[in-house]
């Protein structure tokens, strides 16, 4: 597996990066996984591949110096702020069964199931309640590709398909502003529904998770 390091960039080219490897590995036709870890600065709000953006108040993110930026992958719009982002790019073909989507989430989002398993922090895959509405905010909105814990949307993950590769971005929340969210998203969102890793061990930070994955990669692949 090809890891590429943590890093922090904008939000315009943490895509490109993503963009780039992905037709990278479609070029040469690698075997081998991508994993990339990453960070944005300044905030920024990633739209989903095909969502419309009619609810973005520009003026309120200027406000709070927070750029927007759209993503190859579907699902809905995310603040990317007190997390830590994920990016995973394989052939279908090297999954198992990797065509059917549903069995690609599994796969993928088993590597984070055993990362944070050897931090003590249990997590299922889909395990909460189904909770689909209108909210523009992804977290807010629970699927099949959740990793959640005790029944809590944690990771939000989405994926695109081209030309035989995944690509696979995935949001892992350490903390978040209500406040913030309320307003840049222009309604409610539903906290009980979904949890941060300050929620579930405040004692652990970006970099804990950070080196949890390059430990787990160093020992399996």
């Amino acid at each position: 597996m090809r890891f590429i390091d943590y890093e922090i960039r904008t939000g315009k080219e943490n895509m490109q990066i993503d963009s780039d490897l992905l037709d990278e590995s479609i070029r040469n036709q690698y075997n081998e996984p991508v994993f990339r870890l990453y960070g944005w600065k300044p905030a920024c709000v990633s739209l989903g591949r095909n969502q419309d953006e009619g609810f973005i108040n520009k003026k309120l993110l200027s406000e709070y110096n927070i750029d927007c930026v759209r993503r190859l992958t579907g699902g809905r719009a995310l603040l990317h702020d007190n997390e830590l982002t994920y990016s995973y790019i394989c052939p279908v073909a090297s999954i198992d069964n990797g065509q059917n989507v549903t069995e690609s989430y599994k796969f993928i989002s088993g590597i984070w199931i055993d990362i944070f398993k050897s931090l003590g922090i249990g997590l299922t895959i889909g395990g909460a309640p189904r909770h689909i509405t209108r909210n523009n905010y992804c977290m807010a909105v629970s699927t099949g590709a959740d990793l959640c814990y005790e029944n809590r949307k944690f990771i939000g993950s989405a994926q695109c398909r081209k030309e035989g590769y995944i690509l696979q971005h995935g949001s892992i929340l350490i903390d978040y502003d209500k406040d913030k969210l309320d307003k840049i998203f222009a309604e409610k969102t539903e906290f009980s529904t979904i949890t941060t890793l300050k929620e579930i061990n405040r004692n652990l930070e970006v970099d804990d998770l950070i080196n949890a994955a390059k430990s787990y990669i160093v020992k399996n692949y």
